[in-house]
């Protein structure tokens, strides 16, 4: 559940940022009176991506299971969420600086084509996080007993999101993104190698990819599975008491590179746009 609440923390903190800075330039600009447009876009957005976790969920247990294709869909959805993981956590990197003055000019320009422009512009701000937030979730909870657990954690990020952007957004609280995001970035790393760890599992049992019997390691006599340490490292970064060769392979090939070039390489500015020159 740890996974899914950091998902959750970090996915919804971006979206909160994006709302407050939207609605902070509507306040000091005078032109409450597109709040309205803006509200209607965020909830428009979020509904959206909750349509599209139910989607997938539907489709994984419903209609491919009928059809035997469950574990394919499943390795599938795992690839692009590593994909959809590894791209936000360095895109938030790069434009975490810029991210802010983007918007604005963004904004502006909406404002002047008028108010449908104003909701289509908070609906696009929001729906890359919402749809991120569903695809990583549906992966990182594959394999789980319940996904009930998950989900309430997942929400439980969310709400943590939400009450750390009102405080700075309404108070003089403040906390340092820079170090949030590379903390939260290298934890959702590991959580993205365990996702791909277990999309190469599915690729094995759905016949993709051949060595299903060829483990490279076999711990299951010495993790207790009622343990709390077993359950995190399950669950945060799907280490199992099993894996196979390919499964070892792509973690280590995944996270170890990813996780050096992350905290270690000096992101390159994100380009400003003619308008802040």
């Amino acid at each position: 559940m740890l996974a899914t609440y950091l998902i959750g923390l970090r996915e919804g903190l971006e979206a909160t940022l994006v709302v407050s800075i939207l609605v902070a330039f509507l306040v000091k600009s005078e032109r409450k009176d597109r709040l309205v447009q803006v509200w209607a876009g965020v909830g428009l957005a979020v509904a959206l991506s909750v349509l599209f976790g139910w989607l997938l969920s539907y489709t994984s247990t419903t209609i491919l299971q009928k059809y035997q294709h469950r574990e394919l869909f499943e390795a599938i959805t795992s690839i692009a969420a590593v994909c959809f993981v590894t791209w936000m956590i360095f895109w938030m990197r790069r434009a975490a600086r810029s991210i802010a003055g983007e918007l604005r000019g963004r904004l502006q320009d909406a404002l002047q084509v008028g108010s449908v422009a104003v909701g289509v512009m908070a609906f696009l701000a929001v729906v890359r996080e919402g749809l991120e937030t569903s695809l990583i979730f549906y992966s990182a909870v594959q394999g789980a007993s319940s996904n009930s657990g998950p989900l309430v954690a997942l929400l439980g990020g969310i709400v943590s999101a939400v009450v750390i952007g009102f405080l700075m957004y309404a108070t003089a609280v403040r906390i340092n993104l820079t170090v949030f995001f590379t903390v939260t970035g290298a934890l959702l790393i590991l959580v993205a190698a365990g996702i791909l760890k277990y999309g190469v599992h599915d690729f094995q049992e759905s016949g993709v990819l051949p060595g299903l019997t060829d483990l490279a390691y076999d711990i299951s006599g010495a993790l207790d599975p009622s343990a709390w340490y077993t359950a995190l490292l399950t669950g945060m970064f799907n280490i199992t008491p099993t894996a196979t060769v390919l499964e070892v392979i792509a973690w280590v090939a995944y996270g170890v590179p990813v996780l050096f070039l992350f905290l270690f390489r000096k992101p390159t500015p994100a380009p400003v746009p003619a308008a802040q020159k």
